[in-house]
């Protein structure tokens, strides 16, 4: 992981913006449509499907994708609502 924006800086790291947990900041949350003329889909992703992406573009989704995803991995985010199941708590 690195803290300086720049893609120069970071080949092949991941770079995890902290200035983004701010009370003033708004982000997309799961499963929500952005607001292009073909719109993408805000999701979560395996670790296996970001090791295994040539491209950025090759992690891009859109609405049709959804339901064969949650059908195939169900919803990767439901453990955080549960956090024995996370391994958060005993």
């Amino acid at each position: 992981m690195v803290h300086r924006m720049a893609r120069a800086l970071r080949p092949g790291k991941v770079f995890v913006d902290h200035s983004q947990n701010a009370a003033a900041k708004t982000t997309a949350t799961p499963y929500t449509l952005r607001a292009r003329t073909e719109p993408t889909v805000s999701a979560p992703v395996t670790w296996d499907e970001v090791e295994g992406c040539e491209s950025p573009e090759d992690l891009v989704l859109r609405l049709g994708d959804i339901p064969g995803r949650l059908e195939r991995h169900g919803d990767l985010l439901a453990p955080l609502a549960d956090p024995a199941a996370a391994g958060v708590l005993p």
